[in-house]
């Protein structure tokens, strides 16, 4: 019975208020950045669009170099997602942006202490997603449009196939290397706890009985 009693509690562990509130700080730090950056270079580049060199792509970008040719600042509003998806159903969208940030949130909370991959991967996703939902809140809507759009200006660029890769932010930029962590973090973390006699792990196995 006392194993049972061992394994419940390792499986109904949860970290630390401490904890939680540090995860949500490093968040809004993500959060900060994106807002920050996208002032900062909206702030900065709008005034003078018309005085910035146009690529060479046929569309007539006005983009400020930053490393050569091929990656650049360029403003852009974007009412959809990635590649400009969903801008026809702004609230699916939104609605799906709220959803995700309150479901990321959930999962920051319940997420066992010591899983350091996971959780930076649930941050940064986290602090994408607000990012890029507070312009869909706070901004004036376009014409036509509920919601505002979202910022994007970092602009790559490939000359060889004469092809821009879709504007993102900072905010874009979490998300997708959250994403990327959270992959790793099922291939690595899952393992490791599973050879250590981890019940939270991969080969998890039934509790134990007196």
């Amino acid at each position: 019975m006392a194993a049972t009693t061992e394994y419940k509690d390792q499986r109904d562990a949860r970290p630390a208020a401490g904890l939680i509130l540090r995860r949500f700080a490093f968040a809004f730090v993500v959060v900060g950045l994106d807002l920050w950056t996208k002032h900062a270079v909206f702030e900065w580049l709008s005034p003078i669009q018309h005085q910035l060199p146009r690529d060479a792509c046929g569309f007539g970008h006005p983009r400020q170099p930053l490393v050569g040719d091929w990656l650049t600042f360029m403003l852009s509003y974007n009412r959809g997602a990635a590649f400009g998806q969903f801008a026809s159903f702004p609230y699916l969208l939104v609605g799906g942006r709220v959803f995700a940030v309150l479901f990321l949130g959930w999962l920051l909370i319940r997420t066992r202490a010591g899983r350091a991959l996971h959780t930076a991967a649930l941050v940064l996703v986290l602090g994408g997603a607000l990012g890029n939902l507070y312009d869909n809140l706070m901004l004036p809507p376009p014409a036509g449009h509920p919601f505002g759009a979202v910022r994007d200006f970092i602009d790559v660029y490939f000359p060889i196939w004469n092809w821009h890769f879709p504007t993102f932010n900072v905010a874009d930029s979490g998300i997708t290397v959250g994403a990327i962590l959270l992959f790793l973090a099922g291939f690595l973390q899952r393992p490791a706890e599973a050879e250590d006699g981890d019940p939270a792990g991969a080969g998890e196995t039934e509790p134990p009985v007196e």
